[in-house]
């Protein structure tokens, strides 16, 4: 560390070289004595001096002069000569004239006098530096007295430049005089201001006045003039070295992105001896990681360098379970790895490095615990993946900044306030409410600046009054009220796009009323209204004439049943005539314009039911040879039909496509589902060949199967060509019973291998006030088969507690490769009997 030092020291003289108005020229002394016309005639344009003026025998002003001469190699450094001129006894000029003049230094430029100093105040070496530089250093310094000129300076260099704010209880001191050394070279990159008053440090939060004080305050980076500058004090001692140290360190990149072996890694903060803290990052998680980094740097400021280390790029086993790893500047001390938890950790971490061993003790203890847990089989975890992945994720914390919370105070008033507002009611405690909040936050940030529309959540542990108030009965559920007017509960599946969609559908009215045959078209189109253009690919539209009311208002309360889900127009003019023979159709009818009305069918009304329109329309929606997601599944199990999959390993060929078409299309559409899957897209779909076959066949692959009456599954023989006659010859077959199934699915009901956690029980345990508060709904835990299908009332996420911790720290948890979606740290401790 001592040759580091030496290292800086050597480094920093440089620089202060460099920065030398003009070199002193070989030869000449550091203290020059001169007559008057000597000194005034060398003084030369650009050049300071500090000159002292005295009689040839001063024995008073010997102290004086043996400082004013050590001071001369000092200042020299700076560009400025000191010299002793020596005043002859019938000299009566200015300067050595008069008895008082004796007593002072001059400090000239050219031949300009800048500043005269009673020799009093030139003590020492220091304070003949420190004072020398002040007065030069005018412009790049200022000197403020009170709390409002140093805040006019701060809100003057917003947005701007930096401030280097110190506090020294006296001028001339040594810390004075490295402030100023630090201001002759960094004067034109940061705003330097000195302050002698106690005051002003107190104001900074620091009460300890005995001594100089530095503040580095981050006002570049404010662009609002309401808001503070950011200050990062220096602890170290204030030494031109550690100034020097300080500076370097806050003008290095707060976070630096790395994508190579840490051993190799090197930065400012390893080369002036600070460790270096790596946050273990993944694509997935980027942008939340990269804001938990940037909460941990401003955190260690000063303290130790944060990098943010992409795992994605890296093959390191030894990543796999941690989320921090921690460099030294020792050389040859290897890099620790660590599981923490959240950046309090961290920040110990760093301040007490006699923790890292501790703590790679207590996570190996953990590892351990585990282990046994999962040898024992605990019957305490329940076997569901949603509960595995927020278990896993818990302290993930996410942007909640654009969610509303409301409570039992504001709920009725949020309503009120705006023309549409959303409203997603969950338990803290429960795992599809955690997972569906992100989601949600997706949601939020998608659709900021909508006009007219609020996303708010109501924590139902917290306020079970307002939830048992809206019939609020499955955890999550959302909600769209209309100022005025009912509310439209959410039933479709989590994911960010169909809630999006949902949202942006509702806001229009479902059947769209239209006035002209032009609107009309224009609807069929895709075209009107103008905002939907991008949320929806079929359109609806109904032609009636005024001898169908019957089937109108069948239509409109359909339209009611669907909002947000479907996009329904409605035209009912003396011309809808015109526009039904334009189509071939008669009223009541109802034309479907797919793919943005280059294809539009007419489809005669005969069913006048509400019901039975519903299911028609949701069934006319469905693509006739689809391809099979997650997210399309749950529709189409619900025609109860045998299905007909073609499996894939990425797209189909175009003739096979063609003839499952016209299968799909043809008379024996109505006894199955025609489909496909790839494998590429939905990867789940090896799962399911594998539960067919022993062994993954041969794709593509055809497969007949049945899951609503026996289960079997039959394989379409592969040396046949995929077409439609073939296919037609083959199913013949199967319904006469001449092929033998390759496989029969058993039927044991699909159930959770272990028992759902009894919330209800558990909470009456913990709070026994809060079960009266629920005794009125349903059991969380007990949802309904509807749900298991991912068609039910929409569920949802974590709250997020108080306004007061929304307001609190953005980066308070790691999340690496394990994003923690629920709970602060309030909340986990408040539940951890859950």
């Amino acid at each position: 560390m001592q040759a580091q030092n030496h290292r800086w020291i050597s480094f920093f003289s440089f620089l202060l070289f460099c920065a030398s108005s003009s070199p002193t020229q070989e030869g000449t002394r550091l203290l020059q004595e001169l007559s008057p016309k000597e000194y005034f005639s060398s003084l030369q344009a650009g050049r300071a001096s500090l000159a002292y003026f005295s009689p040839k025998v001063s024995p008073g002003a010997q102290p004086f002069l043996e400082q004013i001469e050590n001071s001369a190699e000092a200042l020299q450094d700076y560009g400025i000569s000191v010299v002793k001129v020596h005043c002859p006894k019938e000299d009566a000029s200015r300067y050595c004239g008069k008895e008082n003049a004796l007593r002072k230094a001059y400090l000239f430029r050219a031949n300009v006098l800048i500043r005269e100093f009673p020799t009093d105040a030139l003590f020492d070496v220091n304070s003949i530096v420190a004072n020398v530089l002040f007065a030069l250093l005018f412009n790049e310094v200022k000197y403020v007295e009170t709390l409002a000129d140093l805040q006019n300076i701060e809100n003057t260099l917003k947005g701007k430049s930096n401030m280097v704010f110190t506090y020294v209880p006296a001028t001339g001191t040594a810390e004075h005089r490295a402030v100023m050394e630090a201001a002759f070279v960094y004067g034109t990159v940061h705003q330097f201001v000195l302050t002698t008053e106690a005051m002003l440090l107190k104001d900074s939060g620091n009460d300890d006045v005995s001594s100089a004080k530095m503040l580095f305050c981050h006002c570049q980076l404010v662009t609002d003039l309401s808001e503070p500058c950011r200050r990062t004090p220096m602890e170290q001692t204030l030494t031109l070295l550690n100034i020097h140290r300080h500076l370097k360190l806050m003008g290095a990149p707060l976070v630096t992105e790395v994508a190579e072996d840490p051993e190799k890694v090197s930065t400012v903060h390893l080369q002036l001896g600070l460790p270096l803290v790596f946050i273990l990052s993944q694509k997935e998680t980027y942008e939340a990681d990269r804001r938990t980094a940037e909460f941990v740097a401003w955190r260690l400021l000063g303290k130790a360098g944060v990098a943010l280390l992409s795992r994605d790029l890296l093959d390191l086993n030894i990543l796999l379970r941690s989320k921090v790893a921690l460099k030294t500047p020792e050389e040859g001390v290897p890099i620790k790895y660590l599981v923490l938890e959240d950046t309090d950790e961290v920040i110990t971490l760093v301040e007490d490095t006699n923790k890292i061993e501790q703590i790679q003790e207590e996570e190996e203890e953990e590892e351990e615990e585990e282990e046994d847990i999962k040898e024992s089989s605990n019957q305490d975890i329940q076997d569901d993946q949603v509960v595995e992945a927020v278990s896993r994720d818990k302290k993930r914390e996410l942007p909640l900044e654009k969610i509303q919370v409301l409570t039992e105070e504001n709920f009725s008033s949020a309503l009120l306030e705006t023309t549409r507002t959303v409203v997603l009611f969950y338990a803290s405690w429960e795992a599809v409410s955690l997972a569906v909040l992100q989601s949600y936050t997706e949601v939020a940030d998608h659709l900021k600046g909508t006009e007219g529309l609020l996303l708010s959540a109501v924590n139902c542990w917290d306020w079970p009054g307002v939830c048992r108030m809206e019939n609020v009965t499955q955890f999550p559920t959302i909600k769209i009220y209309e100022k005025g007017e009912r509310s439209v509960v959410y039933n479709g599946m989590w994911g960010t796009e169909q809630l999006t969609s949902f949202i942006m559908l509702s806001q229009v009215s479902c059947p769209l009323k239209l006035a002209t045959i032009d609107e009309a078209e224009r609807y069929l189109r895709g075209e009107f209204p103008s905002e939907l253009s991008s949320y929806h690919h079929t359109s609806i539209l109904g032609v009636f004439s005024t001898a169908t009311s019957e089937a109108r208002e069948a239509f409109e309360e359909a339209g009611n049943i669907l909002s947000g889900h479907v996009t329904m127009g409605m035209y009912l003019e003396d011309d809808a005539l015109a526009l039904s023979h334009k189509y071939a159709v008669s009223p009541p009818a109802i034309l479907l314009a797919r793919s943005g009305g280059q294809s539009v069918e007419g489809i005669a009304l005969a069913k006048e039911k509400t019901q039975e329109m519903v299911q028609m329309i949701r069934y006319e929606l469905l693509d006739a040879f689809p391809e099979i997601t997650v997210q399309n599944l749950p529709h189409y199990l619900q025609l109860r039909k045998p299905f007909l999959i073609l499996f894939s390993d990425g797209g189909i060929d175009q003739m096979e496509s063609e003839e499952m078409l016209k299968l799909a299309k043809g008379r024996a559409q109505q006894a199955f589902v025609a489909c496909w899957l790839s494998l590429k897209k939905t990867p789940v779909g090896r799962g399911i060949l594998k539960a067919y076959f022993a062994t993954i066949p041969t794709l593509p692959v055809l497969i007949w199967v049945n899951l609503h009456a026996g289960g079997q599954v039959f394989k379409f023989p592969p040396e046949q060509s995929i077409t439609e006659m073939n296919i037609l010859s083959w199913l013949e077959k199967l319904k006469a019973g001449l092929e033998i199934p390759s496989s029969t699915l058993s039927e044991e009901d699909w159930k959770p291998p272990l028992p759902a956690y009894d919330f209800l029980q558990m909470m009456d345990t913990a709070e026994p006030s809060l079960h009266n508060s629920h005794q009125h709904g349903d059991t969380p835990s007990q949802s309904s088969p509807e749900s298991l299908r991912g068609d039910s009332t929409i569920q949802e996420e974590p709250s997020q507690e108080t306004k007061a911790e929304k307001v609190g720290s953005p980066g308070r948890d790691l999340r690496g490769t394990a994003p923690r979606l629920a709970a602060r740290e309030k909340q986990g401790k408040r539940h951890s009997e859950l």
